[in-house]
């Protein structure tokens, strides 16, 4: 059975989330605040976390940092707030998504069923992919420019990896955000640029690997 730690301090959507994650299987650990998660998650182990940004005390950015630093296990951010600098700070500390609240149970279980999807299509792949100097360990999940590590998120890396594999060929942000985050996205297409932006940034200067706009459409890789 899955684990799911949903840390969340408003006690209405808290209750209401673990109710709607257990009827679909998932076994659930609730947290009112950042307080002990760390020690809950290496008691009990996790397979995701829902984490709330506002949170009281240690906020929710916060404490994704402590858990990257400790753990890879995906992440989805909920939050009352829709500002774009916490979607994108978000999903640049190690966030997979990020919901604004209010939102559906169904569309949350549409993306923790996703992100599972994905893990295990992870699991089956093996080897590494290369284009020009750069290789992806798909174990790993690890990145090398000329046997150099480039650190890269696990968004990053999938965007990486999905455009690398289909080099030269220009993709819609639309199609990006099915490929990458699993499912038919409907709403803001920017966390596809953000992600690019962050790309960009630590390609340039560093690799022959180019992430190229295609005007009025969207991106693809230099074949």
């Amino acid at each position: 059975m899955r684990k799911i730690h949903v840390v969340e301090d408003e006690q209405g959507v808290r209750e209401l989330l673990m109710r709607y994650l257990e009827h679909e299987g998932y076994r659930v650990f609730p947290h009112a605040s950042g307080e002990g998660v760390l020690e809950a998650i290496a008691q009990h182990g996790a397979d995701l976390i829902v984490l709330d940004i506002m949170l009281p005390g240690i906020d929710g950015l916060e404490l994704c940092k402590r858990i990257r630093a400790k753990h890879s296990t995906p992440i989805i951010f909920v939050s009352a707030r829709s500002e774009e600098f916490d979607r994108i700070l978000g999903i640049e500390l190690g966030g997979d998504d990020y919901l604004v609240k209010p939102f559906s149970p169904r569309e949350l279980l549409a993306r923790i069923k996703a992100i599972f999807r994905r893990i295990e299509q992870q699991g089956s792949e093996p080897g590494t992919t290369q284009h020009l100097d750069l290789t992806l360990d798909l174990a790993a999940r690890v990145a090398r420019v000329d046997g150099v590590t480039l650190e890269l998120t696990n968004k990053e890396f999938e965007l990486l990896k999905y455009l690398i594999e289909n080099k030269g060929r220009a993709f819609t942000r639309e199609q990006l955000l099915t490929a990458v985050w699993g499912y038919s996205y409907v709403g803001d297409s920017r966390s596809v640029d953000d992600l690019v932006r962050r790309i960009r940034k630590k390609l340039d200067g560093v690799s022959a690997v180019e992430v190229t706009t295609v005007w009025g459409y969207g991106y693809r890789v230099n074949a």
